[in-house]
C-alpha cells in the first residue's frame, strides 16, 4: 500500500465523513482532537500482525482455537468495518455468501431493526476465513458461533492495541471501525461505497450519482478491495467511473468518463487500445494517473492551459523530501490527488496546507484500466 495515509492529524473524521447531513461538504479538510485521532494503515497492519501472533502464540491447542475466533472477529471488524454487535450475532456457516464472496450482517437479535447487510470481502480474507472454517476442530470449537461475551473482545482489542504501544481506545473496535473509514476515504473510494460497506445512509444523491446503480457501487467496492489487497499498481491516483462518451477518430479515441463524485477525466487512447479493452458507452472502467504528471498551478480561476482534466482542491497533506515534494490535493468530492515536483519547484510555489490550488493533467497522462 502506498504511503499517502500519512498524517492523520488533518483529515475527514470517520464520523464525520460519513454524514449523510454533510453530504455535501464532506471533502473539507477538519482538524481532528487527539482523543478521536485514529489508526493509520501502518498502525492498523501492527495491531493485525500482533493478533495473529497472539492467536498461535498458546502451546494449547483450545486456547489458539479461542483465540482463532477472535482473530477472526477482528479481521472482519478491520476489513468491513462491521459493529461488534454485528458480528458477535454472526453465523460463519450461513452469513457468508460462497459465490459472491461477502458476509451478510443480521445485527444483533435485541435491536430494534436488525436489518441485513451484505458487505464485499476480499478474496484473500474470503480464503482466509473459509480455510479456518474448514478446519473441523475450529468448527467443533464454535458451539456458540461468534456469540461471545463482547466484554471479554473489547478487551483482548485493548490487550493488543497496547501490546503494539497505542492507547487503548484506539484498539477498541468502534475506533478500529472509524480507522477503517478513513483508510478507504484516503485510498480514494467513492463516498457510496464507502457507506454502502460501513452501513450508513447514503446522502441524497445528485445528478450525477443517479446513473450508479447498488450492483455497480459493489463492483466499485469489489474493485477497490481486490486492489487494496493485491497493491499490484505503482499509481498513486485511481478514479473509477462510467463511460460517458466514446469519440473515435482516424488513429486515436478520446474516451470521457464520470466518476460517482460527478467529477469527469478524459483520456486518449488508440483506436487499437479501444478494440482490445472493448470498451463501450456505460462501462465501468478505472483511469490511473501517476503522481509526476500532476502538475499544480495557484490562482483562483480555472486556468487557461492544455491539460484536459483540471480539478480544483485543498492541500491536505505536503511530505517534503530532499530531492522530491509529495503533494496530496484533496477535492470536493472527498478524492485525494497525489502530485510529486521537485524541492526545488516547491520552495518557488511556497504552498502551505489548506491553500487552495489546482491539479491539472493531460489526457494524455491516463491509463485506462478495464478489470
Amino acid at each position: 500500500m502506498d504511503s499517502k495515509k500519512g498524517d492523520l492529524n488533518t483529515k475527514i473524521p470517520a464520523d464525520k465523513a460519513l454524514s449523510s447531513s454533510d453530504s455535501m461538504n464532506y471533502g473539507r479538510i477538519v482538524s481532528i482532537p487527539d482523543e478521536n485521532k485514529c489508526l493509520d494503515y501502518i498502525q492498523l497492519d501492527l495491531l493485525e500482525r500482533s493478533f495473529r501472533e497472539w492467536a498461535d502464540g498458546s502451546p494449547r491447542a483450545d486456547v489458539r482455537l479461542s483465540r482463532r475466533r477472535i482473530l477472526i472477529i477482528f479481521l472482519l471488524i478491520r476489513y468491513t468495518g462491521a459493529k461488534l454487535n454485528e458480528l458477535l450475532a454472526l453465523n460463519p456457516f450461513d452469513d457468508i455468501d460462497l459465490e459472491q464472496k461477502s458476509v451478510c450482517f443480521r445485527g444483533a437479535a435485541n435491536t430494534p431493526k436488525p436489518g441485513l447487510r451484505e458487505v464485499q470481502i476480499s478474496e484473500a480474507l474470503f480464503d482466509e476465513i473459509q480455510s479456518t472454517l474448514a478446519d473441523p476442530a475450529f468448527r467443533d470449537s464454535l458451539q456458540n458461533l461468534f456469540d461471545v461475551d463482547p466484554g471479554f473482545v473489547r478487551r483482548k482489542f485493548y490487550e493488543r492495541a497496547k501490546a503494539c504501544g497505542f492507547s487503548k481506545h484506539l484498539g477498541g473496535p468502534e475506533m478500529i471501525r472509524k480507522a477503517r473509514a478513513v483508510e478507504l476515504m484516503q485510498s480514494n473510494m467513492p463516498l457510496q461505497a464507502v457507506q454502502m460497506l460501513l452501513g450508513h445512509s447514503t446522502p441524497n444523491l445528485t445528478s450525477s450519482y443517479i446513473s450508479f446503480s447498488e450492483d455497480e457501487i459493489r463492483q466499485v467496492t469489489r474493485f477497490f478491495l481486490e486492489k487494496e489487497s493485491s497493491r499490484k499498481t505503482s499509481a498513486r491516483n485511481s478514479f473509477f467511473g462510467k463511460i460517458q462518451m466514446i469519440h473515435r477518430g482516424d488513429i486515436q479515441t478520446r474516451v470521457q468518463l464520470t466518476t460517482t463524485g460527478g467529477q469527469s477525466v478524459t483520456t486518449v487512447i488508440t483506436n487499437d487500445s479501444v478494440e482490445r479493452l472493448g470498451l463501450k458507452s456505460g462501462m465501468l472502467i478505472t483511469a490511473e494517473v501517476k503522481a509526476p504528471w500532476v502538475i499544480l498551478q495557484q490562482g483562483d480561476g480555472e486556468p487557461e492551459c492544455t491539460a484536459e482534466n483540471r480539478f480544483n482542491g485543498i492541500i491536505a497533506r505536503i511530505n517534503r523530501g530532499e530531492i522530491n515534494t509529495e503533494y496530496v490535493v484533496r477535492i470536493p468530492d472527498g478524492t485525494e490527488l497525489c502530485s510529486i515536483v521537485t524541492t526545488e519547484s516547491s520552495q518557488r510555489l511556497n504552498i502551505k496546507e489548506g491553500d487552495r490550488i489546482w491539479a491539472l493533467f493531460n489526457c494524455f497522462s491516463v491509463v485506462l484500466h478495464a478489470d
